[in-house]
């Protein structure tokens, strides 16, 4: 006999949680057949070229560490200068942290071409490559996050009753953060400078040689990675019963945050305002892009009006910042803002090139650059990876619920969570 499914079964299993896995799910998957796709064909399926060699992965790279870049500034703050009320907010961090590093790698595999040969950086040390340094602080920052994320893995259940063990490590592992935040603070400081150094030392594209860009990077993931976690925390509290947060925690890190953005604000001014004191070939017409030119509404309008001043405003005014709507589309929009800056710097050095042939030193030479579809969809992908990270840990790590402790948990964590949630 056929059996046959009723009405309510149905509605337990179409729950806005599988309907928002199935979604995130399909993106994932035509992620997949797109990388696969990368892989068989090679980058010549894509619209890099040998002017634009990085595009919108890269971008998504640069992106995801920045906003990860709150786990080593919140950690430090918890774990070196005291601050114990932040740790839930911490603990977020370091979700967020993981997710990040793992979705840049993502973007990396599908970006150098040949992803077999991952490995040859960490055998064959080319210790004058500042893309070296990069690469061993990311490799053994995402360690030290693996370690600071085992004590949040251990919070779930089936995973504690299925390896038991894992109690104990963890609880063991948690003595040492002081120590993983030292060693995180100094690895993420040492990469996120790099990332900014690698535009800042090429001397080939004018736009880009300037050694301000290292300090800016350092600033705009801290900023970044603070914002993404109390904007993360505010809406998912909002879409999701499992998420519970301390209104007044999250106000004090975003009035932190506005402060920040005062300085942000204050370096990009200047980084700017140097350029236009001479004529530079290159460096000249890069300004002109940005300010004027394709990129100028992504720079005037996303990075600095919505992603800087108006945060700046709502976030130094109590009386908006107080007010939850207004606090998390103040922060919402600095993540748009530092990814907007991170588009920004790797888009305009490469739009722009100056010629050193013989009869044509100093000549600029404009390129275009619009993600093909396949980079389009494996960009989707990672995204979805991100979101997908994030709803799980929500779910079933406690990564948003500031009255969670690893050792007590709360009652409400007792009682039946409704199918809804």
């Amino acid at each position: 006999m056929k059996k046959t499914i009723s009405l309510e079964q149905v509605k337990r299993l179409v729950t806005p949680w599988t309907l928002w896995v199935g979604l995130l799910g399909i993106i994932l998957a035509a992620a997949a057949v797109g990388g696969i796709l990368v892989f068989w064909h090679g980058l010549s399926i894509t619209n890099l070229t040998d002017l634009v060699p990085w595009g919108l992965w890269i971008t998504i790279d640069l992106s995801a560490i920045a906003i990860a870049g709150g786990a080593f500034a919140l950690c430090v703050g918890v774990y070196l200068v005291g601050l114990k009320e932040y740790m839930p907010v911490a603990r977020t961090a370091i979700w967020i942290g993981l997710l990040g590093y793992t979705t840049a790698l993502l973007a990396l595999i599908l970006d150098i071409g040949r992803p077999d040969r991952f490995w040859h950086a960490l055998v064959y040390w080319n210790s004058h490559s500042l893309l070296w340094e990069v690469t061993m602080c990311i490799t053994l920052y995402l360690s030290v996050l693996m370690l600071e994320i085992l004590p949040i893995l251990a919070t779930w259940e089936w995973l504690r009753k299925k390896f038991p063990f894992i109690v104990p490590l963890a609880a063991n592992i948690h003595k040492l953060a002081p120590v993983l935040a030292v060693v995180g603070l100094c690895l993420s400081m040492l990469h996120q400078s790099s990332l900014g150094a690698v535009y800042g030392v090429l001397k080939a594209r004018p736009v880009w040689y300037r050694p301000g860009v290292a300090v800016h990077f350092i600033v705009s993931a801290v900023i970044a990675g603070m914002a993404m976690t109390v904007f993360a925390s505010m809406l998912s509290a909002r879409l999701t019963k499992r998420a519970i947060i301390r209104d007044e925690l999250l106000e004090k890190v975003s009035k932190f945050i506005g402060w920040a953005l005062g300085l942000y604000l204050y370096m990009r001014f200047w980084d700017v305002l140097a350029m236009t004191y001479t004529y530079e070939p290159g460096r000249s017409e890069g300004l002109s892009l940005l300010t004027t030119g394709p990129l100028s509404f992504n720079f005037w309008i996303v990075e600095i009006l919505f992603g800087a001043v108006l945060p700046l405003i709502i976030l130094l005014n109590p009386a908006t910042r107080r007010l939850p709507v207004w606090r998390m589309l103040a922060t919402g929009m600095v993540v748009a803002g530092v990814i907007a800056y991170r588009w920004d710097v790797t888009m305009v050095g490469q739009l722009v090139t100056v010629s050193y042939l013989p009869g044509q030193a100093g000549l600029a030479q404009y390129t275009s650059y619009f993600p093909s579809l396949v980079e389009i969809i494996t960009g989707a992908g990672l995204i979805a990876y991100w979101l997908m990270g994030l709803s799980v840990g929500i779910r079933y790590f406690h990564v948003v619920d500031h009255e969670y402790s690893d050792h007590h948990e709360p009652a409400h964590a007792q009682e039946p969570i409704p199918v809804h949630a």
